[in-house]
């Protein structure tokens, strides 16, 4: 705990009892929700591509728009619960989140899905800062809240483990909206149980929110993202540098207006402790790969190895259960095992994990290396969850719970976010650059276009492709998942070593 923190938190801090526990499973609620979103639309991407036929850039928005809003309103959202209450917060986002839910799900082109993600991203940066910082306010003890969060990050991991086999379900029953309207019957148990379980929160010195510093948050933020989304997409380019330039422009007029506020939108203090920053960043990184890999297996199953959605929602189950597993393992482990040391030993098992998958191909024997390989990033995954998140939250004092919160959740949304743009779009150039531009008498136009754009368009015009150009490009789709993969190994061995030396001063969770 840092030296700011413990002025907040003097004396012995009271056990959480029944009710506490109990408001920790409405908590789950959409701590599941937003999990169960992230894989259900990795799932049916492919099944959603040949119904609205979207570019691949609307693709890849599609995808990555949610959280970018999610990292741009985070900041926001955040303070804002602490300023008007974290409960009612909660529940107008929940509200929201079940309105634009319905508008995804009869979204009736890629344009107006997009929209709508956009929306649930906004909704959606309401939800998980009000459910972290509510748990710091009812878990005061130090190792009830690491079991508290580790439950919680288990609730999102459980989300996205039963993501895909139910998504394959509905796709199996239904059309892919389906899994946008699993929203609604979760929200609306919520909106009816907060407030009898949940306690309201705000802070007693919340003051007004400074809008200026929230104008100047999501220019930087939107500028950032935008910026290297599109240098990775189209490599060094005037427009997205100068966007870039923007961007670092905005960003330390927002830091330069914090200084000088008595209420900030962030507390830049919070960044005096190192643990809180090498947490961070460990959170940061570490879901750039994974989230970008995921996109790509998820296709492999589907595109590749030719599985129907709900065999690739089953086969999805291994990796799951590792990530379910370590989140409930993480914190006990560190109970006797420093956690700097269990996070780092996660990360060696994803590097290796990664590795496997930098050699997989298109033929039988890579549907057990892939799922192999991305139980072993997903073990790692979990274990990040846990303790990086209750790393972050630990070290900052109940007054700024929200903003801490709100820190942790825009720098894995932005690392989701980044990860889908930035190996997405690598594995994009990789596939075109092996495709190159296919030239056959036995293509028409249109399907000489499809294949050399993606696989999921390759896929869609299956019938005009002879087999061996469709096998063609399902290797290009391969061998941009070996070189992803290789990155996310060698970017997963660097963090481990990073999160070795910076966080081996933090000490054992301490029993009850």
């Amino acid at each position: 705990m840092t030296d700011y923190a413990k002025q907040l938190f003097p004396g012995a801090e009271p056990a959480a009892g029944l009710k506490e526990w109990c408001g920790l499973a409405v908590l789950a609620l959409p701590t599941m929700l937003l999990g169960l979103d992230v894989t259900l639309l990795y799932l049916a991407l492919p099944v959603l591509a040949l119904d609205l036929q979207p570019s691949n850039t609307q693709a890849l928005w599609i995808m990555d728009i949610y959280g970018f809003m999610i990292a741009g309103f985070l900041i926001t959202m955040g303070t804002l619960g602490d300023r008007i209450g974290r409960r009612r917060l909660l529940m107008i986002g929940a509200a929201a989140f079940a309105v634009a839910s319905v508008v995804a799900a009869f979204a009736t082109n890629a344009a107006m899905l997009i929209v709508a993600r956009a929306a649930l991203g906004v909704a959606g940066a309401t939800l998980m800062p009000s459910t972290l910082a509510l748990i710091s306010n009812m878990f005061k003890q130090p190792s009830q809240r690491g079991l508290a969060i580790g439950v919680w990050a288990t609730m999102f991991a459980l989300g996205m483990a039963a993501g895909p086999v139910v998504g394959g379900v509905l796709l199996d029953h239904f059309w892919w909206g389906a899994a946008f309207l699993v929203a609604v019957p979760v929200t609306g148990v919520l909106l009816v149980a907060a407030p009898l379980l949940l306690p309201e929160y705000r802070a007693s010195h919340g003051g007004r929110l400074d809008l200026y510093s929230v104008v100047l948050s999501l220019g930087a933020i939107f500028a950032l993202i935008y910026g290297i989304k599109e240098l990775a997409k189209a490599g060094v380019a005037l427009v997205p540098i100068l966007v870039l330039g923007i961007g670092i422009a905005v960003l330390f007029l927002f830091i330069r207006r914090q200084h000088h506020l008595d209420e900030p939108l962030l507390d830049l203090r919070l960044f005096a402790s190192r643990t809180f920053s090498a947490a961070l960043l460990v959170l940061l990184v570490g879901l750039i790969g994974v989230s970008g890999v995921m996109l790509l297996i998820t296709q492999y199953l589907q595109l590749v190895s030719g599985l129907s959605p709900l065999a690739a929602g089953l086969w999805m189950g291994p990796p799951a259960l590792a990530m379910v597993s370590a989140g409930i393992a993480a914190p006990l482990i560190a109970r006797y095992i420093r956690p700097g040391f269990v996070v780092a030993g996660a990360l060696l098992l994803s590097a290796l994990g990664y590795f496997l998958l930098s050699q997989i191909d298109i033929s039988a024997s890579g549907l057990v290396i892939a799922v192999t390989g991305f139980s072993l990033v997903y073990l790692g995954l979990g274990v990040m969850a846990a303790l990086g998140t209750d790393l972050v939250v630990s070290a900052a004092p109940a007054a700024k719970a929200g903003s801490a919160s709100a820190m942790s959740e825009m720098v894995q949304e932005l690392g989701v976010a980044l990860g889908v743009a930035i190996l997405g779009s690598l594995a994009t150039l990789v596939y075109r650059a092996n495709i190159g531009t296919p030239m056959s008498s036995e293509l028409s136009a249109e399907a000489a276009a499809a294949m050399a754009d993606s696989l999921w368009a390759a896929t869609a015009v299956a019938s005009q492709l002879p087999a061996s150009f469709l096998e063609q490009a399902q290797v290009a789709f391969t061998v941009g998942i070996n070189i992803t993969a290789m990155a996310g190994g060698v970017s997963a061995t660097g963090l481990a070593i990073m999160a070795a030396l910076s966080l081996k001063h933090v000490q054992v969770i301490e029993s009850p």
